[in-house]
């Protein structure tokens, strides 16, 4: 993988989630973590050559290291795509080969292209033909009836001949038909190993795991056989493992960033969008998590899910929601 930004935090990397890491959520992980890799929601091709490229790709430069994932199977317009991503400053473009929503397969991305890896490989090519940033691709280790041996192996070994700088492995089968998107992120049994085999064919290639991972104590150990670790749900709905990252997974002199101090740090950023007329719901809806099972826990959410969507609201319901939560509790607990 090349010596950039993106290289160098992948790894710990925060998962490209449709309707949850916009901007605004992903300038909140950035106040608890400096150094993971973020992940927009993914982009189609279309939407990034005839789109409003600013509301789709727009970012704040705090966001850093970031990667943008595309969907899209056509070479030409994904490597025009790709330009677009670098030309915005984008640190890491990533194809999507892992979503299994009808719309996607309708559109031939996602999931379905673990039955076509020359035409990823040849989109892969296109892109790094096309740009200087890492170009890399997310999949499953197959589809439906496939074999994970056969199907995830004819995968890697295409990208990686047409150069892709990494490969993330969602660890699961997707089955386009019979299961919901929904259902495709928890019914298929889980093969970590498969992704540490594929590891081990491919030793000087980055391959990183995604899926399931719940915990630092739980993804910590497969560093010693894969290079990066990609969390999702977890990342999002408890958001404060994520003041854990820095000092656990990139260098152990960092301290821990408290929930509080990471809403403190944001506060900058939420009054700079509110000044653009951006809703603080947009933003707060990030945060709901952040004190789960915490003191106040239950208050926290309630006052930023029912007052921030009022008209004008401020930094002042984030103040009040701050202040239902007890700080000394939350404090000695991180100290633990």
């Amino acid at each position: 993988m090349p010596d950039n930004a993106a290289a160098a935090a992948a790894r710990f990397s925060i998962a490209p989630m449709m309707e949850w890491t916009d901007r605004h959520c992903r300038a909140f992980h950035r106040h608890l973590t400096r150094h993971a890799l973020l992940y927009t929601e993914m982009v189609t091709t279309g939407a990034v050559i005839h789109g409003d490229r600013e509301h789709l790709l727009g970012f704040s430069g705090l966001e850093h290291p970031l990667a943008c994932q595309l969907g899209g199977s056509d070479p030409a317009e994904m490597a025009e795509a790709a330009r677009i991503v670098a030309d915005f400053g984008y640190d890491e473009v990533n194809i999507n080969v892992g979503c299994p929503s009808d719309r996607v397969q309708s559109g031939r991305f996602g999931a379905c292209l673990m039955h076509e890896p020359e035409l990823v490989a040849a989109c892969v090519a296109a892109m790094k033909a096309a740009v200087d940033i890492s170009v890399t691709v997310k999949c499953r280790i197959g589809v439906d009836d496939q074999d994970p041996e056969e199907a995830l192996d004819r995968m890697a070994d295409a990208v990686f001949d047409a150069g892709a700088d990494a490969l993330w492995v969602h660890a699961r089968k997707a089955w386009l038909q019979g299961l919901s998107p929904k259902q495709n992120r928890d019914v298929p049994p889980l093969d970590y190993e498969r992704v540490q085999r594929l590891k081990a064919r491919f030793p000087d290639r980055f391959i990183g795991l995604n899926g399931g991972l719940q915990s630092l104590d739980q993804a910590e150990p497969f560093l010693e056989t894969v290079d990066g670790v990609m969390f999702g749900r977890a990342a999002y709905h408890t958001p404060r493992i994520l003041g854990e990252v820095d000092r656990r997974l990139y260098d152990g002199n960092l301290p821990d960033v408290s929930p509080f101090e990471a809403v403190r740090a944001y506060t900058a950023y939420m009054e700079e969008q509110l000044s653009r007329g951006v809703k603080l719901s947009h933003m707060t809806r990030h945060m709901l998590g952040l004190f789960h099972c915490q003191p106040g826990a239950r208050s926290w959410r309630r006052i930023l899910t029912v007052e921030a969507i009022r008209p004008g609201a401020g930094l002042e319901v984030v103040e009040k929601a701050l202040a239902a939560v007890s700080p000394a509790d939350v404090t000695a607990e991180a100290a633990e």
